[in-house]
């Protein structure tokens, strides 16, 4: 089965991740860092059921667009503004 060849999962993160680069928003990221570390899980232990492998890289995505969410924040988030001066 093709879904469960590690390097299949790898040129996907790749794909997604040159597509981040082209439509920027942190979109793809996730999705291509899921799709990442489902093909190094893929290369040290085989799955052969494609749903177990679709949840796997489901909750991987989602773990990666959380953290990212909170190292880069969050969409409608305001700078930093500073009352007082240093020097003051």
């Amino acid at each position: 089965m093709l879904a469960s060849v590690w390097w299949v999962w790898l040129s996907a993160a790749l794909a997604l991740a040159t597509l981040e680069v082209i439509v920027p928003g942190y979109i793809f990221l996730g999705f291509a860092v899921g799709a990442a570390v489902l093909a190094l899980i893929l290369l040290i232990v085989p799955i052969g059921s494609l749903p177990l492998i679709l949840v796997i890289f489901a909750a991987l995505s989602l773990v990666a667009y959380l953290a990212m969410r909170r190292v880069f924040g969050l969409p409608g988030e305001k700078p930093k503004v500073w009352d007082r001066d240093i020097n003051d």
